[in-house]
C-alpha cells in the first residue's frame, strides 16, 4: 500500500495532464472563482487547485490524508503568492470547529474517501450556515447499462487508482442535508468511459430556523 501510494503521488500530475489541457483546468478555474471568504479544500492531492484561488477569498486551508501526496502539496503551496495552511487529515474527520468555513472545495475526492456519507456530513458540519460546497466529481452513470459496466469494472478501478467509479455522489449530498443549487452533468475529459460521467456544481448548507433565530 505504501509503495502504491508513493507511485500514485509521483505520477498523478502526469496522469492528469491530458485531461487538464482538454478542459479540466478550465472547469476548476470557473468553479473556484465562486469560492469566497475562508475556504477549505478537502483532499487537495498535489495542489492542482491552488493557483485558481483569488478574488473574494480571504484564507485557504487545505487537507490531504496521504503523506506522499502531502509532500507534493506542501511544495506546490510554497510556490503560491499566498501559501495556504496545509494539514494532514481525512475528509471523514476534519480537525475544525463547527461552522468554520464559508466555502468548501472538493474536486475528484468524494469518489475515493473511505466513507462518503461521513465525509459529506463532516463537510456540512464545518461549513457555516449558508456556506457552499463547490465540487467536481466523477459519478455513477444515469444510464443503466453504463452503470452496470461501472459496477463490473469497479474492482479494477479501485485497485489501480484507489477510487470507486460508481458512487451516487449527488444522492449522497442530498441525503446529507445539502441543497443542490445548480449542477452541470458532463464528462471528465480524456478519461476512460467508465469514469467519464461527471458532475460540477454548488451545494449549500441550509440556514435552519434555529440558526437563523440566533
Amino acid at each position: 500500500m505504501g509503495l502504491r501510494s508513493r507511485l500514485f503521488a509521483l505520477t498523478y500530475n502526469r496522469l492528469m495532464a491530458s485531461g487538464e489541457k482538454a478542459g479540466l483546468a478550465e472547469i476548476r478555474a470557473k468553479l473556484l472563482a465562486r469560492a469566497c471568504g475562508d475556504v477549505l479544500e478537502v483532499g487537495a492531492g498535489t495542489g492542482l487547485n491552488l493557483t485558481h484561488y483569488a478574488g473574494e477569498v480571504n484564507t485557504v486551508t487545505v487537507t490531504e490524508p496521504d503523506t506522499s501526496m502531502l509532500r507534493r502539496l506542501e511544495r506546490a503551496g510554497g510556490r503560491t503568492a499566498s501559501p495556504p495552511t496545509i494539514l494532514r487529515a481525512p475528509a471523514e474527520d476534519l480537525p475544525f470547529e463547527d461552522a468554520t468555513f464559508d466555502s468548501v472545495v472538493s474536486t475528484l475526492v468524494l469518489c475515493g474517501v473511505d466513507d462518503q456519507p461521513r465525509a459529506v456530513r463532516e463537510i456540512r458540519r464545518v461549513l457555516k450556515p449558508g456556506g457552499r460546497l463547490l465540487f467536481v466529481e466523477h459519478v455513477r452513470s444515469d444510464d443503466a447499462a453504463a452503470a452496470r459496466r461501472q459496477d463490473r469494472i469497479n474492482w479494477l478501478n479501485r485497485l489501480l487508482v484507489g477510487c470507486d467509479c460508481n458512487r451516487p455522489t449527488l444522492e449522497t449530498l442530498e441525503r446529507g442535508g445539502f441543497g443542490v443549487d445548480d449542477i452541470v452533468h458532463g464528462e471528465l475529459p480524456k478519461s476512460p468511459s467508465f469514469v467519464r460521467p461527471m458532475i460540477v456544481g454548488c451545494a449549500t448548507r441550509p440556514i435552519d430556523a434555529l440558526t437563523h433565530r440566533s
